[in-house]
């Protein structure tokens, strides 16, 4: 462990979603942190389909000589379902919670609301969102009737911080770590170690719309898709210069492909809608705190 870097303590993970990004950050926590993954999703179609992928990865890095036959099983075997009917239930004995739902602010949400209440208060609630304010869904774990302003309140909420890997999860490096007004030093910290502790490499954004990589990557894309709307050139001419001319991996057509067309609109949406400060639930004098903090 790197001298800067404070133990991130996480004896145990819970992993929702089991999709592409969901198993993805399942398997480098098992594979590279070695900690136990609690996974959940309400479609058990789509954890069987979620495994499938991991046995492939898995099966992949042996063949082709960088992981042992015995690490891909202890591995797989360290990555056990939360059965449906313990639902988020299942995650109370977790010490850190990364969400990898759809890019849904009202989803996430709920879930969030949820993880505060069945959680303990020492549990790290992270989101693999890509886009949306993590004050915003820190302010969810709150309970209902109380303040942002008061100790439970702050309580609740800094242990809410933003932990964006990049798919394919196995393969890309980066991760982002964004802390929302309410997250903790202590919250981002051990946040960061444990990404650390996956393999990545670890950049800071402050909360803001897209944070640095979505806020930077789709006005790009955007603008692509404008140039093919406007008929300047066409698909394979727009991603073969970018392509061939600025060494990107792929075209922005085909990235946005890649993506999701579904969620680069999601994302598009969030740039648009922005964030202010009242997402943290700080009012000002009415609840106890904005720029200044009052004595109610």
């Amino acid at each position: 462990m790197a001298a800067n870097l404070v133990p991130h303590g996480i004896r145990r993970l819970g992993v929702l979603g089991a999709g592409q990004m969901g198993m993805g950050i399942a398997l480098v926590s098992a594979l590279r942190a070695k900690v136990p993954v609690l996974l959940y999703d309400r479609s058990p179609e789509q954890v069987t389909k979620g495994f499938s992928l991991v046995d492939k990865l898995l099966l992949k890095d042996v063949n082709k000589g960088r992981i042992t036959s015995e690490e891909a099983k202890e591995a797989r075997d360290r990555i056990q379902v939360v059965g449906q009917e313990a639902a988020l239930q299942g995650m109370r004995d977790a010490d850190m919670v990364v969400e990898a739902v759809s890019e849904n602010l009202g989803l996430k949400q709920k879930i969030f609301a949820e993880l505060g209440r069945v959680c303990s208060d020492k549990t790290i609630l992270a989101s693999n969102t890509s886009s949306i304010s993590i004050t915003k869904i820190a302010s969810s774990v709150i309970p209902e009737g109380v303040a942002a302003s008061s100790e439970v309140g702050k309580k609740a909420a800094e242990r809410v911080v933003g932990l964006h890997f990049f798919n394919p999860v196995p393969v890309m490096k980066l991760v982002e770590l964004i802390s929302a007004l309410q997250t903790s030093p202590d919250t981002l910290e051990r946040s960061r170690s444990f990404a650390v502790a996956c393999g990545k490499t670890v950049t800071v954004s402050k909360d803001v719309p897209g944070f640095v990589s979505n806020a930077l990557l789709m006005p790009f894309l955007n603008e692509a898709i404008m140039h093919l709307e406007k008929g300047v050139a066409t698909r394979d001419d727009i991603d073969t210069t970018l392509k061939l001319g600025m060494a990107h991996p792929m075209g922005p057509l085909q990235l946005a492909d890649f993506i999701g067309l579904d969620t680069c609109l999601a994302i598009q949406q969030t740039l648009y809608e922005g964030t202010e400060m009242v997402d943290a639930g700080w009012l000002g004098r009415k609840s106890g705190k904005g720029f200044y903090e009052y004595d109610n």
